[in-house]
Parts: C-alpha cells; structure tokens; sequence
C-alpha cells in the first residue's frame, strides 16, 4: 500500500474517506483491491479504516459528513455533562441542508435555522482523542431545553443540574445563547426549580 495513503489513515484516527484517498492519487478500484487483499477494511460507504484498527463511531460519522456538528445528548458527553455515551449520536445541521439518508438513518437529526447554527460551535475530543466538532455547555443545555420535548425528560433534567455544578458554567454565556434562540424564560425557570 502507498506510503500516503498509510501516514494519511494514521494521522486521520486510523481512517481514510475515498475523497482523501483520490487526493492521494488512488482510485476506487485500487480501493477495493485494498480491501480484497485486508490492506484496508471497509468501514461504511465511503470510508474505509486499517485493519486491526478499533473505529471510533462519532469521529466516523463525522467523517462521513463533515458539515454536522454533535448536539443535544453527545454533545452533553463531550462536554463532560453526562456520563455514559449516547445510544445514538446527536447532531444538528442547518435547515437548508440535507443529510445523506445513511446518515439520518445512524443518528438523531436536529435541524436550526442557518442563522443559529454556528452559536456556541466549538470542538471536543472524543473518547479516542479525535477532533469533532461540537456545542459548548450553554448552547447544548440550551437545545436540551429546546428540544424537550423529543428528549427524556430525565435527560433535561441530568443536564441541567450537571451543568449547574460544572465549575466551568458560563452563566453569562447561557443567558446570552438563551436569549438569542428565545428561550431564556424557560431556562430561566429550569435553573430557578433545579438548583
């Protein structure tokens, strides 16, 4: 196998897109033919990983779209607001884009107007030290809100009081996010009643 292809997948979580791999000079078919041989192993449609390579899922998604960001429940993870890692992943894409359906079918799309959707955007590491993109603290305890009612209301509620004993709470932070989405009464009274 190129040497290209290797220190790309390597420095790319183990993983490679067909799209990076036709930068690199390698065609499709040389893809499969990589995949016959267990040179590389077929991940999902369009990315492909190193044999013996453990696939972090939330980084492979994002792979997958790169114009998703982690929302709602996973981002309550990589923000450290929750301990367990979602069933499903959360992400949220502006409402005049669409998904690819093998993407909507492996998460839980939210869709926001495109104005919103770069409010509170950050980036997080995830359990296996890769880098996606993700909402800050106040913007997900602000789209939990939002969304409750498509959440577990035990959900909500974890949130809210985990994110009230974080000593990294931005309070000004979610005053001005809550505002700008028209929620701030609601989180007002969540905050009011949980801590």
């Amino acid at each position: 196998m190129k040497k290209a292809i290797l220190d790309a997948a390597k420095r790319n979580g183990d993983m490679l897109t067909t799209a990076q791999a036709v930068r690199y000079g390698i065609s499709k078919t040389m893809l499969a033919k990589y995949v016959e041989q267990n040179k590389l192993i077929r991940v999902r449609h369009g990315l492909y990983a190193l044999p013996d390579s453990i696939i972090d899922d939330v980084f492979a998604l994002y792979l997958q779209n790169p114009n998703i960001v982690f929302s709602h429940e996973s981002a309550l993870f990589l923000n450290g607001l929750a301990e367990r890692t979602p069933f499903k992943q959360s992400v949220t894409v502006p409402s005049n884009r669409v998904l690819p359906k093998p993407v909507k079918e492996q998460c839980s799309c939210f869709y926001i107007r495109p104005t919103y959707f770069k409010l509170g955007l950050t980036r997080r590491k995830t359990t296996f030290g890769n880098d996606v993109p993700c909402y800050d603290a106040e913007r997900t305890v602000c789209d939990i809100v939002r969304s409750r009612r498509r959440i577990d209301e035990e959900t909500v509620v974890a949130a809210i009081k985990n994110y009230a004993r974080s000593v990294q709470k931005d309070l000004f932070k979610l005053y001005e996010y809550s505002t700008t989405m028209s929620i701030y009464p609601t989180i007002k009274q969540y905050m009011e009643v949980l801590i």
